[in-house]
């Protein structure tokens, strides 16, 4: 009797309990706010940050800016009317610095802060140049904002850097820039390698480091600003004149400059080498706020130096640096630079991971970073003895920044099934002094998230946590790997599912507990697949030799690792389905779709997105050319052996399982002729194929509605190739 009655009170409440959840559609990914790094203010009250929203039906990304007590409570957006990108706090955190597109392009504009109510009470726009203006810096003695712009080399008055950014300068950017808009002659004239970058040709600029005084703030009844400063930019001073980048080129991650704290000298990142196509030689230079020469600080490492940040107390310039010329991949460590002695110190010799994002403690005595680790990025720290301490923190964190009381720690952090919040880890002092390390299953609690934007989305639907498995892989090495439940997945049953094998690129890169708005495993997995990742040979998180090895080997080790990592799965998950899978991949993983292509036949369909498949055209056709000649060890010409060893289109006559071909005509790292190559070679083959073609994207598909297009034709192919082979 007691049990029939459990049983009808239970109908009775289920309903109200169980709301059931939805697989993840690409329209719930299109909801989620994309949140930016956080900036704390200066008095410890508030933290600005940025906030992306897309709106599919416009196919708009569009960012604002938000705020959130330091202290806890809810955020909400500061300007609602006017996008916002980017916030810099003025040192007295009565205004804060932003790029806006909302008049004359992207510039420089200022907002008024009430510190009491957390409010923007007026916006004034600063810059006003015809070359746009971004990332944007104000000083710690708050007299100058610092920002970039894309300009002409040849339009400086001064190149030695001495002289005002001059209205003649302007103008000639401003005349440039009109004339080439106008003409009806789109032909560009270069004369020297790395001529186009990324997704775009170079034109002739170059990236430059402007200063402008900071506006003052308004007495009673009198206006706002500094005379001059809205206009046509004539108070703006070009501090890194000549023709190069300065800062170098960045796909995001930390500023490569920065301002000393007295507000008096910059430090940047900048490639002075004759040939930048073949040359990884990043340098920090730094010059004075009032312009001059520039002094190279790091002109004795060949290799890149780069995201210098200055220490609270001005003695020291910490910054990553790596030590094998041509090599983007080797170990970024964390170099300390003394400004008084200009003796270099290595901080994290006997640290055998990639530094990623840090920051100083305020009182100079320590430098928090995150690192690869696993397929995570946890935090720790070092002191300036070189000592790197017990982690700090587990999970996926990135965007590191303390308070300027130094004991509260603000960073962002990302799971596979949840997008970046904002978190704060408080206590930090005694933390790091204790070195105490926090063990995820006993004393670690998660710190609490500072922000909830997508909290709404997340929890109305169903998503699968991160499952590891490692296995022996290639010699012998442990390898790990990731599985993906789908939605819905019936524990214990004899249900049997289809694979997504997703291959990762970089190829120094990893999968991990993170997440992503272009290769995302969650919404792979949605439509009833279970998703395998690999972290292979090359990946990072696992020490510099495992890194290593996939130099001069790229369809050896990585291959042997993905095939041996699907067997164990298939072998240890007796769910999967091994008759009914799909590799897919992009970049690195695009090419290895296409290695996959020649040398087995067990998938059932191949996506190839963006990868190389002539090994010889791709080195004539790609920007960064240090890239293909450190990995294949030379040049096609020098060592032909090791481009036709490993390329793709040597083993066309294997070719037999269906592919989706997918490639962006603005894509210069891996040019789109590959893309035609692999399917005019699959349709001579008779394989069964299709292309994907994006006149508009480059090596990433970036546009809402492109991305639409893209996970609707990729789900589709797998789909036609993979359901209903068997249940």
């Amino acid at each position: 009797m007691r049990r029939l009655v459990f049983l009808l009170i239970l109908c009775l409440t289920l309903p109200a309990f169980s709301q059931a959840k939805h697989p993840f559609t690409f329209e719930d990914m299109m909801k989620l706010k994309r949140v930016g790094e956080p900036v704390p203010s200066p008095d410890g009250k508030w933290v600005v940050f940025s906030v992306v929203d897309v709106d599919l039906a416009t196919n708009e990304k569009t960012p604002h800016i938000w705020i959130v007590p330091l202290a806890g409570g809810q955020e909400r957006m500061l300007m609602p009317d006017r996008d916002g990108d980017r916030p810099r706090w003025a040192p007295d955190g009565k205004r804060f610095a932003f790029i806006s597109t909302k008049e004359g392009g992207a510039q420089v504009w200022v907002a008024d802060f009430d510190g009491t109510t957390g409010t923007v009470t007026t916006v004034h726009k600063l810059t006003s140049i015809a070359t746009e203006a971004g990332g944007e810096l104000w000083s710690p003695d708050g007299k100058n904002i610092l920002f970039t712009s894309d300009v002409y080399p040849e339009c400086a008055d001064n190149v030695a850097g001495h002289a005002s950014r001059l209205p003649a300068e302007e103008e000639c950017n401003a005349k440039k820039l009109k004339e080439a808009e106008e003409s009806k002659v789109k032909a560009i004239i270069f004369d020297r390698l790395l001529y186009r970058h990324w997704n775009a040709y170079k034109r002739g600029m170059r990236t430059h480091l402007f200063v402008v005084p900071a506006p003052t703030l308004p007495k009673t009844g009198e206006g706002w600003g500094t005379p001059g400063v809205g206009g046509a930019g004539a108070l703006a001073r070009d501090l890194t004149p000549g023709d190069y980048d300065s800062p170098v080129f960045s796909l995001g991650g930390q500023d490569n400059y920065a301002f000393s704290p007295d507000g008096q000298e910059i430090c940047y990142t900048s490639n002075h080498d004759k040939v930048e196509a073949t040359s990884t030689n990043n340098d920090l230079w730094i010059v004075s706020v009032n312009g001059g020469a520039a002094k190279n600080i790091t002109a004795d490492n060949p290799a890149s130096d780069s995201t210098p940040l200055y220490s609270p107390d001005g003695r020291y310039i910490a910054y990553r640096a790596q030590q094998r010329p041509g090599y983007e991949s080797d170990r970024f460590r964390l170099m300390l630079y003394d400004r008084k002695t200009e003796e270099k110190k290595n901080l994290t010799e006997s640290f055998d991971r990639w530094v990623g994002t840090f920051t100083w403690a305020p009182d100079s005595r320590a430098v928090y970073f995150a690192y690869e680790e696993s397929g995570r990025s946890p935090i720790r720290a070092v002191d300036l003895d070189g000592q790197v301490l017990q982690e700090l923190l587990p999970g996926f964190n990135d965007d590191l920044v303390t308070t300027f009381d130094g004991d509260s720690l603000l960073f962002t952090q990302m799971t596979l099934s949840r997008p970046n919040e904002i978190h704060v880890l408080r206590d930090l002092i005694r933390r790091r002094d204790a070195r105490k390390r926090f063990h995820v299953d006993e004393q670690y609690s998660p710190p609490p998230a500072l922000t909830h934007l997508n909290d709404a989305v997340v929890s109305q639907v169903a998503m699968s946590p991160l499952v590891s498995f490692w296995f022996p892989g290639a010699n012998g090495d442990k390898v790990e790997g990731f599985l993906v439940h789908p939605p819905g997945f019936e524990y214990g049953s004899s249900k049997k599912y289809p694979v997504k094998f997703l291959i990762h690129g970089g190829p120094q890169g990893a999968w991990g507990d993170d997440w992503s708005y272009r290769w995302n495993p969650e919404l792979f997995a949605a439509n009833g697949y279970v998703v395998i990742m690999i972290n292979f040979h090359g990946s990072t998180g696992y020490g510099q030799k495992f890194i290593d090895a996939i130099n001069g080997d790229w369809g050896g080790a990585p291959f042997e690792d993905l095939m041996k990592g699907l067997d164990y799965a298939e072998k240890t998950y007796p769910f999967i389905d091994k008759d009914r899978e799909c590799a897919l991949g992009a970049s690195y993983g695009g090419y290895m779709a296409n290695w996959v292509l020649g040398h087995t036949d067990r998938f059932k369909c191949i996506v190839s997105h963006d990868g190389m498949f002539n090994a010889e055209s791709t080195w004539g056709t790609t920007e960064e050319l240090w890239f293909n000649e450190w990995e294949f060890k030379g040049t096609p010409y020098d060592n032909r052996a090791s481009y036709l060893k490993w390329s793709p289109h040597q083993y066309a006559k294997n070719f037999k399982t269906p592919t989706l071909v997918v490639h962006g005509q603005l894509d210069y790292r891996l040019d789109v002729s590959e893309g035609l190559q692999l399917f005019t070679t699959l349709q001579r083959m008779g394989v069964p194929s299709k292309m994907l073609y994006f006149p508009d994207e480059g090596h990433w598909v970036l546009k809402p509605q492109n991305s639409q297009l893209w996970w609707k034709t990729v789900n589709d192919w797998v789909d036609q190739w993979t359901k209903g082979t068997s249940q």
